[in-house]
Parts: C-alpha cells; structure tokens; sequence
C-alpha cells in the first residue's frame, strides 16, 4: 500500500484502464487526481450554468458516486474517453438539479398566487423572482436546506433519510414544514412586499 501511494506521488497521467481498475479497487489517489484534473471543468460548466462552485463540488462527488456504481458492474464497458464519460455524468445530473429546481419554483409561484390576490408571476420579472427565492432559501435552516436540495435532486423521501441519517417520518415533515415556510418569508421578504405594494398603487390609479 504504501508503495502505492509512492508511485502515485510520482504518476501524474493515467490511462482510462488504469482509472477505471484504480476506482474499483478504491485508491483514492485517483479520486484526488480526477478531482485535481476535471473539477475546474465541471465548476465552470456548473457556473455557467447558474449553479455556484459549492454545488459544482456536490455534483462532482455525486457523480462520481454514480460512476462508481456502473464501473463495479462486471458488465460495465467503457464507451468513450473517461473525461467525457465524466462531463456527460455530471452535465446530465446538474440538469437533473435545475428542472428540480424550476419545479420548485414553479410549485412556489403556485403557492404564493394561491395565497393572495394579486399574481407573482406579474409582480416581478424572472430575475427577480429568482433573486428573491434564492435569498429565501439560503434563509432556512441547515437541515431544511439539505433536505430541499436532495429533494430536487430527485431523491425519495428514503433516499435522503438513509443519506443524512433521519428517519423517513421527519424527512417527510421537515420537507413539507421547509415548503412551507419557504413560501411564508417569500410573502415576507421586502422585495416581494415592495412589489405588491407597487401592484396595488398601479391598480389604484388605473381603476
């Protein structure tokens, strides 16, 4: 082992082959060189993609993940060169993220035109709106923030209590207490108060 971890201080370029038998048999030097030799690709599509670094590294490491589970499949056969492997596994669950993430807003704008008169989706162009859910968010609690991010990332209920180690009875409560309370400080919050304030002069003056 430890002359495994000589020779990798000294390689500085693996073959795909070598990649692939090096993650079966877990040597985390390889991880280390992949996350040194790809990670600022993956970041700058994430980033390009309206994502930030932090969710660029979660990507990362849950794609790799995901490759982890196909590479132990003894059926499991390279296809194309494993960087490329690597970007469409990271692009395709970073979509995943972001059509997650536009239901949620979808599902909040719904919660909110609900709960009062006047229409969210006139209130405020898309920036905006996206501005304000996104400082709303990164509001709530740690726990709540974990929660809603794995939820659309598309993972159970299950899933995510196996993942952060609750149970699947609070994972459930917290999730909808989390929406909820999402949707209370976006009523809340001084841009959106601001807006409606505007919307109800504009009317006032129209009628």
């Amino acid at each position: 082992m430890i002359i495994s971890e000589q020779l990798s201080s000294i390689v500085t370029e693996y073959s795909d082959i070598e990649i692939i038998e090096c993650l079966r048999n877990r040597q985390s030097y390889v991880v280390r060189f992949l996350s040194d030799r790809y990670m600022p690709i993956i970041r700058l599509m994430v980033c390009q993609m309206g994502g930030t670094s932090e969710e660029a590294r979660d990507i990362f490491q849950e794609s790799l993940m995901i490759m982890l589970e196909k590479i132990d499949n003894k059926d499991f056969v390279l296809t194309c060169k494993f960087r490329t492997f690597l970007y469409c596994v990271c692009e395709n669950l970073w979509k995943r993220v972001l059509a997650k993430k536009r239901v949620a807003e979808n599902y909040l704008t719904s919660r909110v035109s609900t709960d009062s008169n006047s229409d969210f989706t006139e209130l405020a162009d898309k920036r905006l709106y996206e501005t304000i859910f996104w400082d709303v968010y990164k509001s709530l609690d740690e726990v709540s923030r974990k929660i809603l991010k794995l939820y659309w990332q598309e993972m159970s209920p299950k899933e995510i209590a196996i993942k952060l180690g609750y149970t699947y009875g609070y994972v459930r409560k917290k999730k909808c207490e989390a929406q909820a309370e999402l949707t209370e400080r976006v009523k809340r919050h001084p841009e959106y108060r601001r807006i409606i304030r505007s919307e109800i002069m504009a009317k006032d003056i129209v009628y």
